[in-house]
């Protein structure tokens, strides 16, 4: 595929848009690089990254493995997110502690746009793809109840588990990788590593998120490959079901004490807007609220047009 330097930076905005989503527990990376329509290709650049690669480096060179890795989509893409992560960790983290209703109105109305998008990629409900879809969506919903870990643990092999399964779920739609990280009770280590630039538990993280990358997104492929109207179905049962961790108006149930000393979320329950502010819990912002929810819609919209222009222009 013939791209120009624009062309990279789209992937690069893309990219920041991955990173952001993979900061918030329960909104995914891999779904929004499914809405952009990048995810087959960044399942088929990871990997390449093989012994095949070795081969082709010592027999043609470093341009012809550069272009079997498709080195340049992957660079912009990783620049992006790089960037993403490390800027957007701290804003994120306020707003999810200042603005929280807010935030999560924003990712609803996107997660519920990449349903649709993803969803019509099913093109045969068989029993299989109904039966996929429905066990999926009820497993996504069952993760989203548990509690948090109780532990924030920063050993090595802990800290190198947690990347390894944290990778899989962020290359995964619907499923977030932050959001695995809060049940391992990695989520605060991480995100005060990447505050406090803690160069050494970054190293181990992305360590083991390499090493799961590549694992994971050998399985993807094959899935794709071999499977690809019922994978579609998972996935979108997947995030159906994740709809409940990022719905925007909680009940707490129990809280815990963070690595700080204060008090935060332990067990929550989704309930109405109007059973919130019954409650005694605050103004809900319904307004603000759905009008977040309808801008977050219509950038997965947005997103999606300019992923299927970017197509039709390289056909």
């Amino acid at each position: 595929m013939n791209r120009n330097l624009f062309d990279y930076l789209i992937i690069t905005l893309k990219g920041l848009a991955m990173g952001a989503a993979d900061v918030v527990p329960g909104v995914s990376g891999g779904t929004i690089a499914f809405i952009s329509g990048i995810y087959e290709e960044l399942i088929t650049s990871i990997n390449n990254i093989n012994f095949g690669l070795l081969k082709t480096l010592r027999k043609d060179g470093v341009n012809a493995a550069w272009k079997q890795l498709n080195g340049n989509f992957l660079v912009a893409l990783i620049l992006g997110i790089g960037i993403s992560i490390l800027s957007l960790a701290k804003l994120i983290k306020s707003l999810l502690n200042t603005e929280p209703i807010l935030l999560w109105s924003f990712f609803f109305g996107l997660v519920i746009a990449s349903i649709l998008f993803i969803g019509k990629e099913i093109k045969q409900w068989d029993w299989k793809a109904i039966l996929g879809f429905t066990l999926a969506a009820v497993l996504a919903y069952y993760i989203t109840t548990l509690p948090g870990s109780t532990e924030n643990i920063s050993s090595t092999w802990f800290m190198f588990i947690a990347g390894a399964l944290a990778i899989c779920a962020m290359i995964l739609p619907g499923i977030s990788g932050a959001f695995i990280l809060v049940l391992l009770g990695a989520y605060e280590p991480v995100l005060a590593a990447i505050d406090g630039r803690d160069v050494k538990l970054i190293a181990i993280f992305a360590v083991g998120a390499i090493v799961g990358l590549l694992l994971f997104s050998k399985l993807l492929k094959w899935l794709f490959n071999n499977y690809k109207n019922l994978t579609f179905a998972i996935l979108t049962g997947f995030i159906l079901g994740s709809l409940n961790k990022i719905w925007p108006w909680k009940q707490v149930l129990t809280t815990r004490p963070n690595s700080h000393g204060e008090q935060v979320p332990f067990l929550e329950k989704s309930i109405l807007p109007n059973t919130f502010e019954n409650l005694g819990l605050g103004e809900p912002k319904l307004l603000f609220a759905i009008g977040l929810m309808v801008i977050g819609f219509l950038t997965i919209f947005i997103m999606e047009k300019l992923a299927t222009g970017k197509d039709k222009k390289h056909a």
